[in-house]
């Protein structure tokens, strides 16, 4: 499964139709849409597709023809991002109508080519599932479980200090394999 860390776009013309496609990170995706209906008020439609993990990890899916006959623009964006493994993302396109009438196929066409020319343009990244444990420790020990937490690229997510130092952390399980291993005798989990 792939990724995006920021909003990528890019434009195709069908017949004066302008499609206009915005792929966005999914934390940014309602934002994104406000500021495009702002910046574009003008636009005849605004059809969405979007994929994101939630706190189960299963993927959660949703889409929006905006106005569009049913099934011809949302749906065939989704299949897009599905098809290229997307996740945590979310397209936008927005429409300028032309004056000529694409038909039921044209619209599908037209909206799943801009959704594939804006991921050839985006930069994908590898997800990998990232898991947290929450670790304590002495206060002794703290500069030397930041700096293996830095070392093995582990985030640090919370920190709370009571009797001892409890820190929530999240990585991915290779690299919290490998902190917990490096870090067993200063760590409790």
């Amino acid at each position: 499964m792939h990724f995006i860390n920021k909003v990528y776009t890019n434009t195709l013309e069908v017949k004066q139709s302008k499609f206009i496609a915005y792929l966005t990170p999914y934390a940014e995706f309602e934002k994104t849409l406000a500021i495009l209906k702002e910046e574009h008020p003008k636009a005849r439609h605004f059809v969405t597709a979007s994929r994101h993990l939630n706190e189960y990890s299963q993927i959660i899916e949703a889409s929006s023809d905006d106005g569009e006959p049913k099934g011809t623009s949302g749906k065939p964006s989704l299949m897009v991002l599905q098809g290229a493994k997307i996740i945590n993302s979310g397209v936008i396109i927005v429409r300028y109508f032309g004056g000529t009438k694409l038909g039921t196929g044209g619209l599908v066409r037209a909206y799943s080519d801009a959704v594939n020319l804006v991921l050839n343009k985006a930069d994908l990244l590898e997800y990998k599932e990232e898991i947290v444990k929450e670790i304590s420790f002495s206060y002794s020990n703290i500069g030397k479980v930041e700096h293996l937490c830095m070392e093995c690229d582990i985030d640090i997510v919370d920190k709370i200090f009571a009797t001892d130092a409890e820190y929530k952390i999240k990585s991915t399980k290779e690299n919290l394999e490998n902190f917990i291993k490096k870090a067993d005798r200063l760590i409790s989990i």
